[in-house]
């Protein structure tokens, strides 16, 4: 798709014949490919070979890689090409992407569908992808081979060419299409030694940024449709609230007002354009149903999650044998609450999503990370199949799991419906930031205890907050129980890795009456601040230096210990600071991936907090791009940076408080600390970039706070009312 191109209603899914008899679909728009794009020239009327769902190559030997997961700024459109580029040993110049279909032959293996999350998609298609790139090879050195009647072994290929050395004939491989394509691929291709990779483990530019720099990239809210109307919405600002009474007379008649839906939640106002949409959802006059919670606020939440960690029994999420002994014999014990609040998502892009719902079909447009639900949940929205729903991918213009979530999908599909047409629903950033599914709150209840030699005796966590799989559990198939723990509450903190001696962590759910989802990080964006920072406390109780003190209890965990020295070397742990500043220090470990951040920061008399400088090392095991690695290291920074000084979802009367970003603010350009990513070299198996950048930035932050002011930060945001003092 590019810029301004209008997609007409004749995009069709086309079936291409390959080896064995089998059909593969690719998704085929009316309009320039990016090999067109890229390339500058039109595919060929020539047969393309496509061995498998990813890879097709023309006639020319320019290849196309079938990318089933979402790009919203990780890199995916480059790494994966990359992989795919390595095995079949072509020349990464010549190489493009195309976004793939919701179809089940792109299914993520972790997640058993099409979904782009956990910071999943270099380490769980790294294998699918080299296997399928390795037998398209074979199979064009076997058409080669049999050619030329030598042995397939004594060929050999390089940059999309078959060569035999001993009768220097070569063939390149846009030659050898039709005869590859009546071969049969190969169950076991042999994968390419990684000491001869030549693209994966070197820094590549990404494919998709040109696209996003000259603006034919697409994203959601560029898509274009031959009668296409566009949707505004008036939300019930109320949790689990609904509409009252609707007086639509002054909406109906803004100039450009087609239709007035009600929705259930909201009222959505359908026009010729955004502006008259907008008009005419701020001349609605709506009465609302409160909900049942109409005095829910932050402080009755906070009061309800203090009275569980007191007196409710928690489930038990790792409990070793003595804690109560090693309680008793402790010569210091240490305790602390920590708080974390709710988060919003904040994404650039508001939720915007284009349906085009007809009587027998659906096709949609959007940015989403999980195509294959999106077509089950606009199948069932609209009344038509899941298999009739056309599913086209957009860029996304952030998604930090908010595109997870099917809120804005069943807007587009249920206006769509109701009014016959093409439907463009765009949300306001107020609508964005007030009905979001929050990062949950989460309350820390702490405790540890010390030798007389001040070596740690016990560790006893107790978390409490909400459960975000009671309400997405269903879309994967299964029914959170009441007794059953959910892991994404409380990662990073049952798997700790330091060695404390006798340890419990537990958890306490509280249904609070807000939705609340997986935000970057989910979990570990909330433990890795309360056992970070806490384990400093500990250090400083135990009169040790907070390095010293991790390293001495991380005998067990070399990746963690690894992680820590290389950030510390490279900041210069332990050197003098300019007075006034303080150095602290954190690591975490979280899909897959061992993050450690050194942050230097000073305080200034009106308890303003700055941020000078952020060192960081990854150990993530084998690197595709290491400047992707960079890049989300420094971006998971970034976001965890902005919550720990600025982001708070506030509640009162059962509304959110906050509205913009004036409100909720972000981290700007010259509040950037100075960023260094250092990459540990590591041949262990691939662990996630995306999210691991988050976690450690907060407590290494409130950590270098301590250094510079002795004064402890429990609860996030940083304020500078509370640092004031110090």
């Amino acid at each position: 798709m590019t810029a301004k191109t209008e997609l007409d209603r004749r995009s069709f899914l086309k079936a291409t014949l390959v080896a064995g008899g089998s059909l593969v679909f690719g998704l085929h728009l009316p309009s320039k490919s990016r090999a067109e794009e890229r390339f500058g020239i039109a595919e060929p009327a020539v047969a393309a070979f496509q061995p498998n769902a990813f890879i097709k190559i023309a006639p020319d030997g320019k290849v196309t890689v079938t990318v089933g997961q979402s790009e919203m700024g990780q890199g995916v459109l480059t790494s994966l090409p990359m992989i795919v580029a390595e095995d079949l040993d072509v020349d990464f110049a010549n190489v493009m992407y195309e976004q793939a279909p919701a179809d089940k032959a792109f299914a993520n293996p972790m997640m058993g569908t099409m979904v782009t999350g956990g910071s999943s998609s270099v380490k769980m298609f790294f294998a699918p992808l080299r296997k399928a790139s390795a037998a398209a090879r074979e199979m064009l050195v076997a058409a080669a081979a049999q050619q030329w009647g030598v042995p397939a072994e004594s060929c050999r290929v390089a940059k999309g060419e078959v060569f035999h050395p001993t009768s220097r004939r070569a063939a390149k491989y846009g030659t050898l299409l039709d005869a590859a394509s009546k071969l049969t691929p190969p169950a076991e291709p042999k994968l390419k030694d990684a000491k001869d990779f030549k693209i994966i483990g070197k820094p590549m530019k990404r494919l998709d940024t040109p696209a996003k720099v000259n603006g034919t990239g697409i994203f959601a809210i560029d898509v274009k449709v031959p009668g296409m109307l566009t949707a505004s919405i008036l939300r019930c600002p109320y949790m689990g609230g609904k509409v009252g009474r609707v007086d639509e007379a002054e909406a109906k008649a803004v100039k450009g007002v087609r239709a007035v839906v009600t929705l259930g939640d909201g009222v959505g106002i359908v026009a010729d354009n955004y502006w008259s949409a907008k008009k005419g959802r701020d001349a609605l006059t709506v009465e609302w149903d409160k909900g049942p919670n109409p005095n829910l606020s932050s402080d009755g939440i906070y009061k309800m999650f203090a009275d569980g960690a007191n007196n409710d029994k928690g489930l038990v999420a790792k409990k070793t044998d003595d804690l109560a002994g090693a309680k008793s014999k402790a010569a210091k014990t240490v305790e602390a609450v920590y708080w974390s609040p709710f988060l919003a998502h904040a994404t650039m892009e508001p939720m915007t999503f284009v349906a085009d719902v007809r009587k027998d079909s659906a096709e949609v447009w959007g940015g989403v990370q999980a195509q294959m639900m999106v077509a089950q949940v606009v199948g069932k929205t609209a009344g038509v199949p899941a298999d009739k729903v056309k599913v086209n991918t957009t860029l996304l213009g952030g998604g930090f799991g908010r595109r997870f979530e099917m809120d804005y999908v069943i807007d587009g599909t249920l206006l769509s419906k109701a009014v016959g047409k093409p439907v463009k629903v765009i949300w306001t950033r107020e609508d964005d930031m007030q009905g979001d599914q929050y990062r949950p709150a989460t309350y820390n209840k702490m405790s540890a205890g010390l030798d007389a030699s001040g070596n740690p005796v016990f560790w006893h966590h107790r978390v409490v907050n909400d459960a975000i799989m009671a309400r997405l559990g269903p879309g994967f198939g299964f029914e959170l129980k009441p007794d059953q723990l959910d892991d994404s509450a409380f990662e990073g903190a049952h798997n700790l890795p330091y060695d404390l001696g006798q340890m419990q962590i537990d958890w306490v759910r509280k249904d609070t009456g807000v939705p609340v989802g997986f935000w970057r990080s989910v979990g570990s964006s909330h433990t890795a601040f309360s056992t970070e920072c806490f384990v400093d406390e500990l250090a400083h109780a135990a009169g040790k230096d907070p390095l010293a003190f991790r390293l001495a209890t991380l005998a067990k965990h070399p990746r963690h210990a690894g992680a820590l020295k290389l950030a510390a070397e490279k900041a210069g742990w332990g050197k003098p600071l300019p007075k006034g500043m303080g150095r602290g220090i954190a690591v975490h470990e979280s899909f897959g991936s061992y993050v450690a951040q050194v942050a230097e920061v000073s305080v200034d008399n009106d308890g303003h907090v700055r941020v000078h400088r952020v060192v960081i090392a990854c150990d993530c095991g084998q690197v595709v791009n290491p400047d992707t690695v960079a890049a989300q290291m420094e971006g998971g920074m970034v976001y965890g940076l902005t919550a720990a000084l600025y982001g708070e979802i506030t509640l009162k009367d059962n509304r959110v408080e906050q509205r913009n970003f004036y409100d909720y603010k972000m981290l700007r350009m010259n509040e950037m600390p100075k960023c260094e990513v250092h990459i540990v070299p590591s041949n262990e198996k691939h662990g996630g970039v995306g999210e691991p950048g988050t976690p450690p930035i907060a407590p290494a932050v409130v950590n270098a706070i301590f250094a510079a002011t002795g004064k402890r930060i429990r609860s996030l945001p940083i304020r500078p009312e509370e640092l004031k003092q110090a």
